[in-house]
C-alpha cells in the first residue's frame, strides 16, 4: 500500500492511546542502515512555533546510535494487528538480530529517514534539541527511584514534525 502525506491539522486520534497504548515505532538511518524500537512515551504539541512530537530513549538502546546520528527520525503508528510486531521491536535489539525481519515489518525509506510499510501513519520529524533527564531536577523525587533503579537516564528529543503520511 503507498502513502499519501496529509495535513496535520486534519489529523483526529487521541495521543494518549495512540502512544499510550496502542505504541509507536522510533525508527532511524537510512537504506545503509536502520533501526527501530517500540516506544510508550511521547508527546505531541506545538513549541517554537512549530508543530512537534517529544520522544525518549534510553543509553542503552540501540536505536539511540541511529537518531543521534541523523537530523531526521520517524515515529509510527499501527492498528492492533502489529501489536506482536512491536512488542518484538521493543524486547529485542537490533544489535543482536534482525528484528525488523523477525517482527515481519518491511522497510520504507522516506525523506532521508526510515519508517515501514506496514504503518498506518507516519510522522517524518527533524530534530530541534535533545537533552538528558537530570536527576537533581526531578521535582517528584519518587520518580528518579520508582523509573530509573539503573540511572539509566532518558535522552529527550524535541522534534518538528515535518510531513505526516498515511495509507491510502
Amino acid at each position: 500500500m503507498a502513502f499519501k502525506e496529509v495535513d496535520i491539522k486534519s489529523l483526529n486520534f487521541n495521543p494518549f492511546t495512540k502512544i499510550g497504548s496502542e505504541w509507536m515505532l522510533i525508527t532511524a538511518g537510512d537504506e545503509s542502515g536502520c533501526n527501530t524500537m517500540t516506544a510508550s512515551w511521547g508527546g505531541l504539541g506545538v513549541l517554537w512555533g512549530k508543530n512537534v512530537a517529544t520522544c525518549y530513549i534510553r543509553p542503552q538502546r540501540y536505536t539511540k546510535k541511529f537518531v543521534d546520528a541523523n537530523d531526521t527520525f520517524t515515529l509510527s503508528f499501527y492498528g492492533p494487528e502489529y501489536k506482536q510486531a512491536l512488542s518484538i521491536c521493543g524486547s529485542k535489539s537490533g544489535r543482536d538480530c534482525d528484528k525488523v525481519k523477525e517482527a515481519g515489518l518491511t522497510p520504507y525509506f522516506t525523506d532521508g529517514t526510515a519508517a515501514f510499510e506496514e504503518a498506518g501513519m507516519v510522522f517524518v520529524c527533524r530534530k530541534l534539541y535533545e537533552d538528558e533527564i537530570k536527576p537533581e531536577n526531578f521535582i517528584a523525587k519518587e520518580n528518579d527511584g520508582k523509573w530509573y533503579p539503573e540511572k539509566d537516564y532518558h535522552t529527550v528529543y524535541i522534534a518538528e514534525i515535518t510531513k505526516v503520511l498515511v495509507k491510502e
